[in-house]
C-alpha cells in the first residue's frame, strides 16, 4: 500500500519568512492516504486568511490559497496494518480536533534545539513523524518534536512522484497521468 508525503510552499508572508530562516524550498509537509490528495492531513492553518489560527486540518489543495503553491509529492510503501493504524490515528485526531492546536512554541523550541513537548499541540513535521512512528511505518533517530520536514526526506524508502506547481499535480491526477 502507498501513502504520500506532500511538501509545499506558498507565497504567503509567513511561508516566505520560514523559507528565509530555513533556506529550504519547502516548509510544510502533509500526509496523504491517496495519490489524488483527497485525504490529506497535517497541522496548519484552519483559516487560510489567518496563519495564527492553526491546528489539525484536512488539507484542501483545491482552495485558491494553494493555486500558486510549489510542491513535491513522495510515495511511501507501508503494510496494510500500518495503513490501517494510520487511518485509525487520523480518525482519532479528527474526532478530537478541537483539542489540538498548532505548536508555534514548539517551532521556536525546535529552532533553539530546545526539548519541549506539548500535549495536544503539533507542528506539521512533528505530526507526520508521530503518525509514521506510532503506526510503525518509520523510525527516527530524533524525538518527533525535533523532526523537520527535511528530516522526513531521509526516509530511505521515499520515492518522488512529482515536483512543481500544486495546480499542475492536481491537473495531472485528474487526467490520470500520475
Amino acid at each position: 500500500m502507498e501513502i504520500f508525503l506532500v511538501y509545499s510552499a506558498n507565497n504567503s508572508l509567513l511561508s516566505k519568512a520560514i523559507q528565509c530562516y530555513t533556506k529550504e524550498t519547502y516548509n510544510h509537509v502533509s500526509i496523504a492516504l491517496d495519490k489524488d490528495l483527497n485525504n490529506t492531513y497535517s497541522f496548519g492553518r484552519k483559516k487560510m486568511s489567518n496563519p495564527l489560527i492553526g491546528g489539525f486540518v484536512k488539507e484542501d489543495f483545491w482552495d485558491p490559497f494553494f493555486s500558486t503553491s510549489e510542491c513535491a509529492v513522495y510515495s511511501l510503501e507501508v503494510t496494510e496494518e500500518q495503513y490501517e493504524r494510520i487511518m485509525s490515528i487520523l480518525e482519532y485526531f479528527n474526532k478530537n480536533k478541537a483539542l489540538y492546536k498548532y505548536n508555534f512554541i514548539g517551532l521556536v523550541a525546535l529552532s533553539l534545539d530546545y526539548r519541549l513537548e506539548r500535549e495536544h499541540a503539533f507542528f506539521c513535521s512533528e505530526f507526520v513523524a508521530t503518525l509514521l512512528s506510532d503506526s510503525g511505518a518509520a523510525t527516527f533517530e530524533k524525538e518527533n518534536h525535533f523532526i523537520t520536514p527535511q528530516d522526513l526526506l531521509n526516509l530511505g524508502t521515499l520515492e518522488k512522484v512529482f515536483e512543481g506547481k500544486m495546480i499542475q499535480y492536481i491537473g495531472r491526477v485528474q487526467r490520470s497521468e500520475i
